[in-house]
């Protein structure tokens, strides 16, 4: 499992996250099988939010109802969670109050006393930067987050939000896939008229923003073939880029999903994967792309058989 330094942190970060969205039924059992194999691939960072599982916290607290972390044992880990979506609505909340709120409820479901990461979920319209500096100086002065970040922001919004808080933002957590590459295929496609790929979508450059302030960019759904509509791997809407990964997979010794995994790891941004499966199996096969060595020309003939454009 290639590992890399988190800029702005001392974390000492895989390449590859274990997502935990999807645990709020499992057995305790199960879910101990799942970080096992977790580990054993070289993952030891996991990712939550308040908002995962039926009730708010519900994930969060299934996780620790299962490992039951000593003290000892989550100084091994890096814990991430999110807030700012309030599923009532849904809505957004970054103010003070809520933010404040939500961390201490990620705490005591989680039954640690820290958060290493805390990221706002996704952008709230009615943000006050002020506001947000005031709960990430709370939040760190006691010792209950170590690092913010965001998810799913532009790079007007990371600028807008760090107006006032001290902290640096350290990650931004965006959809990405060979399939739903938009961020990417924007800039490889930059100033052709009258093509869609061409249309700036995130507000100019976010992973080249990212990159320029070192911060580390999580991709979400690695294996979705566009927002949410089901996975590209083994799809028949996608039989010619299925056919090369089938000949790569073939080629490394690695399961399609090593392969969906590679392309994103062999990006030289170091993008984290984050895997929201609860297969064990799974979770191997797609740690395993995390060291596949993919040539440009591998690479680029993944992103020419998803369909876009190489002019």
């Amino acid at each position: 499992m290639k590992q890399f330094t988190m800029p702005h942190t001392q974390i000492t970060a895989p390449n590859v996250v274990l997502g935990l969205m999807r645990i709020e039924e499992k057995s305790d059992e199960e879910i101990r099988t799942l970080v096992r194999a977790a580990r054993d691939a070289g993952i030891d960072f996991f990712d939550h939010a308040d908002i995962y599982g039926g009730t708010t916290h519900r994930c969060e607290e299934r996780f620790a109802e299962a490992m039951q972390l000593t003290s000892s044992e989550r100084e091994q880990v890096t814990i991430q969670s999110k807030a700012g979506i309030v599923t009532d609505g849904p809505y957004y909340d970054y103010s003070y109050e809520h933010l404040i709120r939500s961390v201490e409820g990620s705490l005591r479901a989680l039954g640690t006393d820290y958060l290493d990461i805390l990221l706002l979920h996704r952008p709230d319209a009615l943000v006050e930067p002020a506001e947000v500096a005031r709960a990430f100086d709370e939040l760190q002065a006691a010792g209950k987050v170590k690092h913010f970040g965001v998810s799913n922001h532009t790079p007007r919004q990371i600028e807008l939000l760090q107006k006032h808080p001290d902290q640096p933002i350290v990650a931004n957590q965006l959809q990405l896939s060979i399939t739903h590459s938009t961020f990417i295929a924007q800039g490889v496609s930059a100033n052709m008229q009258g093509t869609d790929q061409a249309i700036v979508r995130d507000g100019g450059g976010i992973l080249d923003f990212c990159r320029l302030h070192d911060i580390t960019v999580q991709a979400w759904s690695p294996f979705q073939a566009r927002f949410f509509d089901g996975v590209f791997l083994g799809h028949p809407e996608f039989t010619e880029l299925n056919a090369v990964i089938d000949r790569l997979a073939a080629k490394y010794d690695v399961t399609p999903e090593g392969i969906a995994t590679a392309w994103i790891t062999r990006h030289p941004a170091q993008l984290q994967v984050v895997l929201g499966t609860t297969t064990p199996q799974r979770v191997s096969d797609s740690a395993a792309g995390s060291e596949v060595p993919l040539t440009r020309a591998e690479w680029y003939e993944l992103f020419r058989a998803a369909g876009w454009i190489v002019p």
